[in-house]
Order: structure tokens, then C-alpha cells, then sequence
């Protein structure tokens, strides 16, 4: 879905946000990390299960997912944009495969994504993601080890 050109900054945070979920699924959680805004409003729904609210848990997953994981590649399909004032969400379908701990994760998780604009820059503030009971059992297997 197209939008509105004086809304390409929050497709540009977008496009911004999945680079470093590559980067995170090939085992750098730095982008990640530099991307979000840190502080206590920021929130995620993993599918590894959970809600993480602040900045402080909202980084404990990307970090621990990347300290397991290479190979990651991510596809998306099916990506449309609502735009309401100061507040973006994005609709997505991410195509997910990687390694954690050499083991194979795969999956296409529906994604809502929200951002808000703030001085002119658009924010990441929520990722949510659908539960992967698979991917759950791997990374708790990885952290029993």
C-alpha cells in the first residue's frame, strides 16, 4: 500500500527496523539495540512468548536471540501502512529462517508493528509478533544448556 510521501520516514524506520532484525537473526543485536528508543513507554510480544515493557526488557530478547542465532534471513510479504497523525502502524508478514544454537527455526509470524513521531522522526514503539511454540521449546532448550 502506498502512503503519503510526508510519510515515507516512518516506511524508512521500517525498512531501518528489518535490517536490524536481520542483523540480529545473524547474531549482532547492535542495530537493534541503536534503533530502539530507550525508554519506558517501548514495548514487544515476542514469538517466543511474553510481554516486555520499557526499554529494559525490550532489549533482553534481541539480545539473547542474537546471541544464539546465524543464517537468519527475513522476507516480508503482505506489508501495508496505517498512518494516523503522530502514530504509524504497520501490518506485516515476516518469513522468517534461521539458525539458533544449530537448530533450524522457520516460520511466517503476522506482525504489528507501531511507531510514533516524535520532533519529526518516526520511532519504533511496539513489535508484536504471533507465539511460536517451536521456537519457544529451542530457546528454552538452548538456555537449559
Amino acid at each position: 500500500m502506498a502512503i503519503k510521501q510526508a510519510d515515507e520516514g516512518v516506511r524508512a524506520t521500517s525498512d531501518k527496523f528489518y535490517d536490524a532484525l536481520t542483523q540480529m537473526a545473524n547474531g549482532d543485536a547492535t542495530a537493534m539495540i541503536e534503533l530502539w528508543p530507550h525508554r519506558d513507554d517501548v514495548t514487544t510480544m515476542h514469538p517466543i512468548g511474553g510481554r516486555e515493557v520499557g526499554w529494559d526488557e525490550v532489549r533482553g530478547p534481541w539480545q539473547a536471540v542474537a546471541d544464539m542465532a546465524e543464517g537468519g534471513k527475513i522476507e516480508l510479504s503482505d506489508q501495508i501502512f496505517h498512518v494516523f497523525g503522530d502514530v504509524a502502524i504497520e501490518l506485516v508478514t515476516e518469513n522468517v529462517s534461521m539458525s539458533l544454537g544449530g537448530e533450524s527455526v522457520e516460520g511466517a509470524y503476522r506482525t504489528t508493528n507501531v511507531y510514533h513521531r516524535e520532533d519529526g522522526e518516526w520511532h519504533i514503539v511496539h513489535h508484536h509478533t504471533d507465539i511460536d511454540t517451536e521456537f519457544i521449546d529451542i530457546v528454552q532448550r538452548l538456555g537449559d544448556e
